[in-house]
């Protein structure tokens, strides 16, 4: 009786009440959810019709949808919210990153994208793939750089490409392009926990993006960027000024740095851009850069070896937008691809329309092959 008294006493005490669910913190983290909730509901919905008027212009005869694909799209889409907020009340980034989007600064692009819409349909009718500036040396980048990706005019060669690139990139993605992007972050942050100051290396930095939000959760790290977009790379320097970031203009199948150099590489919408020796390349390059026990991740499309379920969708994206080496690569498993560039795959897993693949450069395995060396 004594016993079952204790442990009634005891449920009293662990069991959530109603004063409980309306403490402050509780409250403050209730309220918090819901705001961010009701911006990317509010978001995504405000993008879904012009984003499918676009697709539509671009592809008039677009796949069928099922509903059941819809209904993994919309699963997919709250996993996805409900990781970001997770990571953010784990501390594994600042709870501040769930509400940077910079709406504004998105809207101020769209009278200069709206302008560029002709050329843009007219160069995906007429097959414009190679529509570059004139003063583009051409020689200085490889063969398959030379397009005008997404079929956005100059390709990735220019500042006004580089300027409507982050917005254009949230319209696609009716604004969870950052979050997705995030969900890289995780395996980032833990990796270099004995480095009092980590080298981290994005590889095709593009922008900036994804390491202006991995400063704001590493802010002792010292980052680097690596990209062939001189353009690019200027709107990043833009972007991180304050941070301690550095950038470099090469490419990211010979990099510039000895072995070993790096705690962490990253690279974030990268692989499905390139053909398959090239993605296979710079898979063997990351891992000559990386300390022994360093993580390599990658965030990139999903592909069928993750999201069979998705296939309608992957396959219009090509479709739609100029992307040539897309196919290829949603058969090209990256976890696979990982393996055989020598790491230890620790997890590949889907976001959305994304999926995330960590890879650990061994210790043993490297030590020996420096011994061969």
């Amino acid at each position: 009786m004594q016993t079952d008294m204790h442990n009634a006493r005891m449920d009293a005490a662990t069991t959530p009440t109603l004063s409980d669910a309306f403490a402050p913190a509780e409250l403050w983290r209730t309220l918090d959810r819901a705001r961010y909730r009701a911006r990317q509901y509010s978001l995504t919905a405000s993008l879904a019709v012009p984003g499918r008027l676009w697709s539509l212009l671009l592809s008039p005869k677009p796949p069928r949808v099922g509903a059941h694909i819809v209904a993994e799209l919309q699963q997919r889409y709250a996993a996805l919210l409900e990781r970001d907020l997770s990571n953010a009340e784990a501390g594994i980034y600042p709870r501040e990153l769930l509400h940077q989007f910079p709406l504004l600064t998105y809207l101020s692009r769209v009278p200069e994208a709206l302008a560029d819409v002709p050329r843009f349909i007219w160069r995906s009718y007429t097959g414009g793939h190679d529509e570059l500036p004139a003063s583009v040396d051409r020689s200085r980048y490889p063969r398959y750089y030379l397009r005008t990706f997404h079929w956005q005019t100059d390709g990735w060669l220019s500042d006004r490409s580089a300027r409507l690139y982050d917005a254009s990139v949230e319209f696609l993605f009716a604004g969870t392009a950052d979050i997705m992007r995030r969900m890289a972050m995780p395996p980032v942050v833990t990796a270099p926990r004995d480095a009092a100051r980590p080298r981290v290396l994005d590889v095709a930095c593009g922008t900036g993006r994804f390491l202006a939000q991995l400063h704001r959760a590493l802010p002792h790290a010292k980052l680097f960027g690596l990209d062939l977009s001189a353009p690019y790379l200027k709107q990043a320097a833009s972007l991180l000024d304050g941070a301690d970031v550095s950038l470099v203009n090469d490419n990211a199948e010979a990099m510039p740095w000895s072995d070993g150099h790096f705690d962490a590489v990253t690279s974030v919408f990268l692989f499905h851009e390139l053909p398959a020796d090239a993605r296979r390349r710079v898979m063997r390059e990351a891992w000559r850069v990386l300390k022994p026990g360093g993580r390599f991740v990658v965030c990139d499309s999903a592909q069928l070896a993750d999201s069979a379920v998705l296939e309608p969708v992957l396959l219009g994206f090509p479709a739609a937008y100029h992307e040539p080496y897309y196919k290829s690569y949603l058969r090209d498993d990256l976890a696979a691809v990982m393996r055989s560039g020598g790491f230890e795959v620790e997890s590949s897993e889907p976001h959305l329309v994304s999926k995330v693949v960590v890879g650990r450069k061994p210790v043993r395995a490297t030590r020996r092959r420096s011994a061969r060396a």
